[in-house]
């Protein structure tokens, strides 16, 4: 079966990317794209490497015909995807990867979003897309909300350790460096190559990055009880991937075996040798998130080191692998690609 799929805000990186993945899926057919502003382009004329692919033209979303699309991928910003998508056909399989429908609390979503939820019975309605903790749910959803690049790759550090009690909740320390597509195609004067280039700055310092609405709910969660995190994030100047570094309290080999075990199984998260540190490198362009495990010099502590894709497992390729499951494909179809290196 070849099931319809139409991109909202296909001319965005997460928009390309996504296009770029579904090109390889087998069962997977792009019926629709839509990009408000550049309508009437083709994918060629936006994104010139994927001009190869007989795609459709660009259009506008109200001239999609949505009785013709069986699963909706919606790349648009935030606040404009919750408009958009409450007026979509409820029957719609719909993954979102915007911060709309994140956060399961409207106060938590306006506290960290600064503006009340305009579809609130949606946000409750949402299933949280990380996939491989919310596999099932997934499965059975009609709308998907994919998580924040920052906030994926945080949880599959942390969440395996703070489920199996091998690290002081009180003493998380996550320090992470993120590509410049994580900030978007947008022109902003920060992002020239001339501000950004031969350096790397710390932003959102002090608690006030919009994922730490994601971690305070997945955590807490998680532990049954309020778990804060010290969180750092700092822009450097690559075009893809995020490392993560965390600092605890707790046994190197006690967290490299929970760590292991909770991701034996999983086809995307390696865990490497205890002692052994990932690289964006070696991810970059691909699905896969490295883990490893380092005991630090001081006595029963530990850094924990993740890298991942930001366009890819942090968001295109988590949502493809969502409609995987959304459709009853293989998990995995599409999204086997190795990394890109170097």
């Amino acid at each position: 079966m070849t099931h319809r799929i139409a991109i909202l805000g296909a001319s965005g990186y997460t928009g390309a990317e996504l296009v770029r993945l579904i090109a390889g899926h087998p069962n997977m057919k792009i019926t629709a794209l839509a990009a408000e502003r550049k309508a009437g382009q083709t994918m060629a004329q936006v994104f010139p490497h994927l001009r190869h692919l007989d795609l459709p033209t660009l259009c506008k979303i109200g001239e999609i015909d949505f009785g013709q699309i069986d699963l909706c991928f919606c790349a648009l910003p935030h606040k404009t995807s919750q408009e958009i998508i409450r007026e979509l056909p409820k029957t719609l399989k719909i993954v979102d990867l915007s911060a709309d429908f994140r956060l399961r609390d409207p106060e938590a979503y306006q506290e960290w979003y600064g503006n009340p939820h305009a579809a609130v019975a949606m946000q409750e309605e949402a299933v949280y897309g990380l996939t491989e903790f919310y596999r099932n749910e997934i499965a059975a959803a009609r709308l998907v909300a994919g998580t924040g690049c920052n906030a994926a790759t945080g949880q599959y550090v942390l969440r395996p350790l703070i489920a199996a009690g091998v690290i002081d909740l009180d003493e998380i320390i996550l320090d992470l460096k993120c590509a410049v597509s994580g900030a978007g195609r947008a022109l902003k004067e920060n992002l020239l190559h001339a501000e950004l280039s031969e350096g790397y700055h710390a932003y959102a310092v002090g608690g006030t990055h919009r994922h730490l609405g994601e971690f305070d709910q997945e955590f807490s969660k998680l532990a049954g009880r309020p778990v804060r995190i010290q969180f750092t994030p700092h822009l450097i100047p690559v075009n893809r991937g995020i490392l993560a570094t965390a600092y605890v309290r707790g046994a190197a080999d006690e967290i490299h075996g929970a760590l292991s075990r909770a991701y034996a199984d999983e086809p995307f998260l390696q865990v490497l040798p205890l002692g052994e540190t990932p690289s964006t490198h070696h991810v970059r362009g691909s699905n896969f998130c490295h883990l490893g495990v380092v005991a630090d010099r001081i006595a029963g502590r530990s850094i924990i080191v993740g890298a991942l894709d930001n366009l890819t497992k942090g968001s295109s390729g988590q949502a493809l692998q969502n409609a995987n499951l959304m459709l009853r494909e293989p998990e995995t179809e599409g999204l086997l690609m190795a990394p890109l290196f170097p």
